[in-house]
Parts: C-alpha cells; structure tokens; sequence
C-alpha cells in the first residue's frame, strides 16, 4: 500500500468526490447528466496531463457497474485491441479506456471502428493533444469530443488540503501547510505532479515513532527538493510541458543553441516527433509571421517529413527547423492582430455586416440592398478601391499592426499608400 502513488491512493471514486471539471460533471451538467441516465458516448477526453482524463473513465465504469479494460496506446496495438473487442462481445456493458489515443496510428485506430459503431464497446479516449489532428475523422465522428481544463489554484489548494487529511501515510507525519505557492506553480495545474511532488517534500520529514512528530512546508524547502529531484520527473515525463516551454522561448528568444539543447532533451526522452514538429509550425506563425512567411512553409514542411520519416534521421530535420525559426527576424503582429479582433468580437457581440458587402445570392436579398454599391476591388488602379470593410461601430479600428521589420515594412508601405491616414499605418 505504502509504495501506491499518492495521486492513486487518493484517486476519487465517485463524481462528487471530483475536484475540477464542474462543466463537465457538476450538477447538471452535460457528462454527468448522460452518465446518471447510464447512456454515455464514446467519447475523447482531451485536456492537459494531472486533470482527471482516467479518474472520469474510471469514474464511469464504476457508476455504470460496466466491464472495464484499459489500454495504453504506448503499449499496446490491434492485436491487444481485437483481443478486449472479442471478449466484449459477451458482456452486456464494455467500456474500453485508452490512455494517449494520439499515439494510436491510422490502423489501430480503424480496428476500433465496428466495434465502437455496433455498440460492442463504449470507448473513452485520452488525448493530450489536439483530437482533430490525431484521431481519424471515421472514429472522431463517432465520439463525443470533452474538452477538460487545467486544475486552477483552488482546485489545487483543495487537493493538497484533502491529502493531508485523508490519505494515512501523510496523516500520520501532521504535516503542516505553512506556504504552497512553490507547489502550486511547479504543478502547473497538474493534480498528479501536484501529488508526487507533495509525497517527494513529506518523505523528507521523519515518520512518528512513539511521540508525533510534524513537519512544515514551505516555498523554500519545495523548492529546494524540487531541484534536487528535477532529473527523476525528467524521466517520468512529468517536465514535458516545461521543457516544450523552454525549447519555445529559446526560438522566441533568437537562440539556436538553447532551442536544438531543448530539442535534444525531447527526443532523448521519447518525444513524439509530430507534437514537436506541430509546436513549431504554430511557432512560425505565432512569433516570426509576416516578419519571414517562409518560416511557416519550412515548418509546415517539416511536419510533412518527420510524419512519413520518423526517429531516428527526423532528429536532422527538427533541428534544421528549429535552428532556422530561432535564427529568424520576429513579429507577433498577426498573433496580435486576431486577439485583438477576437476581445472586439467579445466586446462588441455580433456587429452587422455592412450591406455593400454582404452576399446577395437571392432576389430578395438584393431587393433589399445586400450588396448593393460594392466596389469590385480589380477595377480600381493597382487592384484597390477605397471602401469600408468593418461594421460601422468599428471603423477605423486597426487589429493588424505590421512589425518593425524589413519584410513587414514594406507591408506597411503598401497599406499606407492605399489607406493613407484611416488606419494609422
């Protein structure tokens, strides 16, 4: 029992016992709704790790009173999945949980497909990533897609105050919570990072003999154990957020050296090639953008290849990529200029579209002067005609601010030769 993770010994059996989540499985919600009926969907559970992917899956099974098989997608393959289909078949509720379903190629995920659709199984699906990229659209289409949220300070504060007075392993050393901010930051709203780090801080304090003996965490002494032990979470996979963060900013930051060392480190742990190659492709569009439009074509690119190629001579191209996007003139000026839109958007609500530029493909709509006075753009000299093109609350308003940059101020140049002073280019 002692050797059980925390993050185990304290996983919750029931909805109510669920911290975080409470648009999915508080009162009246739509996941807890279907399963208090006992008529749950196959379903993807996509969320950051530590939030509580498994803990719903198991959580279902055991409302449901339902036969439970686990899988991993690391592990396992078609073989290990017709093996569960064909015991399934003689069980009146199979539910299968798959654990990092992205890991699962086009295949093995075909081999779930009859299954799931004939109701011979009940499939829940955990993902880290993106399902419209790494599951097939034949299987997502038949699945209900829950997105789940990082845990917040108050869900975190919760299951540290919980575990300390619940679980008996740390009952018994009254530890007391003197600071929790050092834990709170490191978990990164993980729940399961969360709990390895606060077993790793209690199994420093001396267990009672005879007398009680207590212990006080604080900021300092987290952090203190957390370095020291920095190598061990490496290995478990738990710094896979972090290292993604670093090798993001060494690019940001125009340094390839920090960005092929992060690189180094996600391969060396196993990383899978596609999150890698995906995080740049958003990166050159996210932080280089107009500034080298090029970036977002080598990195799409080299999606592409590392796909088709894999481990190990995929290394080479990830590092071409990742040393040429650190190496690259940056602008987050298009990644500014759709939050910025967006907040209007929010701000605003849904402004009408101007009726010079609505589409007008019916009789009525014309009679009624959609796109009545458009000017068609080509006719003008150097294919541009001055006209408004946001809602008239907004015009004027300039989302798309070119960056300081050679290629960035030529686009300057071009907008400010034709819109003069309207926007401030």
């Amino acid at each position: 029992m002692a050797q059980t993770p925390l993050a185990e010994r304290l996983r919750p059996n029931t909805l109510d016992d669920l911290v975080g989540q409470e648009h999915l499985t508080g009162k009246g919600s739509i996941l807890r709704t279907a399963i208090e009926q006992g008529k749950i969907p196959s379903m993807i559970l996509w969320g950051p790790p530590g939030v509580g992917k498994t803990t719903i899956a198991n959580i279902i099974a055991h409302t449901l009173n339902a036969s439970f098989y686990t899988l991993s997608a690391i592990s396992s393959g078609v073989k290990e999945v017709r093996e569960i289909i064909e015991e399934a078949k003689s069980k009146e509720k199979a539910i299968l949980f798959i654990d990092e379903i992205h890991r699962f190629n086009k295949g093995q995920q075909d081999a779930l497909l009859g299954a799931v659709e004939k109701g011979i199984i009940t499939l829940i699906g955990a993902t880290t990533e993106n399902p419209s990229f790494e599951v097939i659209s034949s299987l997502l289409s038949r699945c209900q897609v829950y997105v789940l949220k990082p845990l917040n300070e108050k869900d975190l504060t919760k299951l540290l105050h919980e575990a300390i007075e619940k679980d008996i392993f740390l009952k018994e050393k009254k530890i007391e919570l003197k600071e929790t901010e050092a834990l709170l930051n490191i978990s990164g709203g993980d729940a399961r990072k969360l709990y390895n780090l606060l077993e790793l801080v209690a199994s420093q304090f001396p267990s009672p003999e005879g007398e009680e003996v207590g212990g006080e965490v604080t900021d300092d002494l987290v952090m203190q154990i957390a370095q020291q032990k920095i190598a061990l979470y490496d290995k478990k996979g738990e710094q896979h957020y972090d290292i993604i963060s670093a090798f993001i900013k060494s690019m940001r930051g125009s340094d390839p050296n920090g960005a092929v060392y992060w690189l180094a480190r996600m391969i060396e742990g196993g990383e899978d090639v596609k999150f890698i190659a995906r995080r740049m492709m958003i990166f050159a569009s996210e932080d280089v953008g107009n500034a080298n439009p090029n970036a977002l074509l080598l990195a799409t690119n080299t999606f592409q290849a590392v796909h088709v190629i894999g481990y190990p001579e995929a290394r080479i191209i990830l590092s071409q990529c990742a040393t040429y996007l650190a190496s690259c003139v940056k602008s987050n000026a298009s990644y500014m200029a759709i939050s910025e839109a967006m907040d209007a958007v929010k701000q605003h609500g849904d402004l009408p579209v101007p009726l010079h530029i609505r589409n007008a493909p019916t009789k009525l709509m014309k009679n009624l002067n959609y796109g009545k006075d458009y000017k068609y753009s080509h006719l003008g000299k150097g294919n541009f005609i001055e006209q408004e093109y946001l809602p008239e609350k907004l015009s004027g308003t300039k989302f798309y601010d070119p960056g300081d940059n050679a290629r960035e101020n030529e686009l300057r140049k071009f907008l400010k030769d034709r819109w003069k002073d309207k926007y401030g280019y």
